[in-house]
C-alpha cells in the first residue's frame, strides 16, 4: 500500500544559508560549493558497460558542465538488499546527492526519510519503507523505465533478422525489470510474425526457466546471477547449440558470458542492452552486435542533477517510457546492423507504442506476449 512521507521541513535559517552557498537551494558539502555526489552500484560497477555505466555518464556529463561538482563511486559487492541499504547508510552523512543503481536499493525509503537534507535518485526501483510498503518521499526522485517497449524492439530486430528462425532473449534474475525486458522481447517477436511477415521460434531451455519476485514462473532463460560469466557463456553456448542465430541479453555480467559464447560461434548475433553495446561486439574485422534496446537513464539522471542545482527539485516515482524519448532502440549509422526494412518495421510498431496503440506485454500490466494490445 503506498503512502507519502512528509520528510522534516528545513528552516528559513538554513534555506537562506543554502541559497548563500550553493545559489540554487542545493546541499553544500563539498569543498568548492558544487554537488558532492555518490553512484551506489552492484559488484559490477560504474564500468560495467550497460546499465550501472550509463547511469554514470549521466552523472559524469552533469559534471562536465558543473565542474564544481564531484562524484564518487561506491561498490556494494553482495547484490543483498539489506547490504545494499546500509551501504547507502554508511555514507548519506557525506554527500548532497547520492544515486542508487537498481532494484537492491528499493529499502531506502525510511532512510531517505530520515536525511531530508540529502537528496537520492533511485533507478530501477520504487522505494519502500522498512515493512517493504511502497513509498514516496520529497527529497527521493525515483525512475523505472518501461523495459518492455526497449525489448520489443529487440524481439522485432531478432524476428525480422534471424536466418535459421530461431531467436532467444537470455537474462539475469527475474526482478521485475528483466522480466520486462523478457516480455518485451517475446512481444516484438511475436508482432513481427503477425504483423511483419518473419517466422521466428523463441527458444527456451526449462531448466533455465526463471521465477519472478512473486514465485510465479515466467519462463525464458535466466541465469540467476548478474555476475556469473561462465554460467551466462553455458546458456549462450546451449541455445545456440539448439540453432539459435539472435540472442537478446539483459544479464549484467553475466550477460559478458553470452557475449563470448556469440563471439566464438560463427553466423550467430548479439542484442545488447541499456546501452549502445556495438564496442562490445568487434569480432576481428567485422562485428556481431546485431543492435541494442536502449534503456535512456544517462539524461534523465543527468536532468534530476540539473533541478537539485537549480532548486527545482521535486520528488517522486515516475515510470518512463517512449511517449518521454526514454525507451527504444539503437539505429544510429554505424552502431547497428540492422537492414533498412528491419529499421522502417520497428520505427512504425514503435510510434504506435509512443500513441499507446500498442502495449507489449510487461511483469505486471495484465498484458501477455500471445495477446497484448495492438498483436
Amino acid at each position: 500500500m503506498k503512502k507519502r512521507i512528509i520528510c522534516f521541513m528545513v528552516t528559513l535559517a538554513m534555506a537562506v544559508l543554502m541559497l548563500a552557498g550553493c545559489g540554487a537551494g542545493a546541499g553544500d558539502k563539498g569543498a568548492g560549493g558544487g554537488l558532492k555526489i555518490a553512484v551506489v552500484t552492484s559488484f559490477a560497477g560504474v564500468d560495467d558497460g550497460s546499465f550501472n555505466q550509463n547511469i554514470y555518464e549521466g552523472v559524469q556529463a552533469f559534471i562536465a558542465a558543473n565542474p564544481d561538482a564531484t562524484v564518487t563511486p561506491v561498490k556494494e559487492e553482495t547484490g543483498e538488499t539489506a547490504a545494499a541499504v546500509k551501504a547507502v547508510a554508511d555514507i548519506v552523512a557525506d554527500y548532497d546527492v547520492i544515486v542508487c543503481c537498481g532494484f537492491q536499493f528499493a529499502g531506502i525509503g525510511t532512510l531517505s526519510a530520515e536525511n531530508p537534507e540529502v537528496k537520492f535518485i533511485l533507478v530501477d526501483s520504487f522505494p519502500t519503507d522498512e515493512e517493504g510498503n511502497e513509498v514516496e518521499c520529497d527529497n527521493l526522485y525515483a525512475m523505472q523505465f518501461k523495459e518492455q517497449e526497449g525489448g520489443f524492439c529487440a524481439g522485432m530486430a531478432a524476428a525480422l533478422e534471424t536466418r535459421t528462425g530461431k531467436v532467444a532473449v537470455v537474462n539475469g534474475i527475474a526482478f521485475p525489470s528483466n522480466v520486462n525486458y523478457q516480455w518485451g522481447f517475446e512481444s516484438g517477436v511475436n508482432y513481427a510474425n503477425k504483423n511483419c511477415g518473419a517466422n521466428a521460434e523463441i527458444v527456451e531451455i526449462a531448466s533455465y526457466a526463471g521465477t519472478d519476485v512473486t514465485g510465479a514462473d515466467v519462463g525464458g532463460n535466466y541465469v540467476g546471477d548478474f555476475g556469473d560469466e561462465s554460467t551466462g557463456k553455458i546458456v549462450g553456448e546451449a541455445l545456440i547449440d539448439q540453432g539459435v542465430d539472435v540472442i537478446f541479453t539483459a544479464a549484467g555480467d553475466s550477460g559478458n558470458g553470452v557475449l563470448t559464447a556469440v563471439k566464438e560461434a560463427n553466423d550467430v548475433y548479439f542484442i545488447g542492452v541499456d546501452t549502445d553495446q556495438f564496442d562490445d561486439g568487434v569480432k576481428g574485422s567485422g562485428n556481431v552486435v546485431l543492435t541494442s534496446a536502449l534503456k535512456v537513464m544517462d539524461k534523465n539522471v543527468e536532468k534530476q542533477l540539473n533541478e537539485i542545482k537549480n532548486g527545482s527539485f521535486k520528488g517522486g516515482n515516475v515510470t518512463l517510457g517512449a511517449d518521454t524519448d526514454s525507451t527504444g532502440y539503437e539505429k544510429n549509422d554505424g552502431r547497428h546492423q540492422l537492414s533498412s526494412d528491419t529499421v522502417k518495421a520497428i520505427d512504425e510498431a514503435f510510434a504506435r507504442i509512443k500513441s499507446g496503440e500498442i502495449v507489449p506485454a510487461s511483469n505486471y500490466n495484465g498484458e501477455n506476449p500471445e495477446s497484448f494490445k495492438g498483436l
